[in-house]
């Protein structure tokens, strides 16, 4: 890790730590201002990926992966309404899905990285966001994982309903889990734009390996 490499380190923290608090904040029914932040995560991912390479790229994740541990910690001892305003189940679906989906996304992003520009950040991102969300809502909610936190009651997100209050009944978390889906695939195509611009300016201050 250089001293190049510290922009996408702080970008990387700063996704991860501005996602943990604006998660605690509703849009609308569904959503929470977090699921806006969290996808950039992939955007600074490929942007390392394109620039220095998978080794880099990695080791930017690792340390996203390191400051949402530490974020998760802080949250379990901050109480709120309803108790921890993280549960060991939210904490471990969090990790387990930014970890697995970012270096997915590198693996992606690495094997696709000789086609066309866009090929790699949008084929990564979309397979790494499906990933992320299936990891994270179903160990965090689904009731079939009950058992990883018995005392934490997430019968509130099992409750049956039509998805997005108009689809097939689902559990609530498949909603909530779908409309996140969404607007990581939303941000997955908006991102490509700063996404050239960025790697075009870095290339033309020979940046670029």
């Amino acid at each position: 890790m250089t001293r190049a490499h510290l922009p996408g380190i702080l970008a990387m923290a700063a996704i991860v730590v501005a996602s943990n608090i604006l998660v605690q904040f509703l849009f609308g029914q569904w959503l929470t201002w977090g699921a806006f932040t969290y996808p950039f995560a992939f955007l600074v991912t490929d942007v390392m990926n394109r620039v220095y390479g998978a080794g880099p790229a990695r080791r930017v994740v690792f340390v996203g992966f390191i400051v949402g541990v530490v974020c998760s910690l802080i949250g379990t001892q901050i109480m709120g309404e309803f108790g921890p305003l993280v549960t060991l189940r939210i904490a471990m679906g969090s990790g387990i899905a930014f970890l697995t989906a970012q270096m997915l996304d590198v693996s992606i992003f690495a094997a696709l990285r000789g086609g066309k520009w866009w090929r790699a950040p949008l084929a990564s991102t979309l397979v790494g966001s499906c990933v992320d969300t299936a990891l994270f809502f179903s160990i965090a909610f689904s009731a079939q994982l009950a058992w990883l936190e018995p005392a934490n009651d997430v019968s509130w997100a099992n409750e049956a309903i039509p998805m997005l209050g108009m689809g097939p009944v689902a559990p609530l978390w498949v909603s909530l889990a779908f409309a996140d889906w969404l607007v990581k695939l939303s941000l997955a195509l908006i991102a490509l734009i700063p996404f050239r611009m960025i790697v075009q300016r870095l290339d033309r201050n020979g940046t670029t390996a």
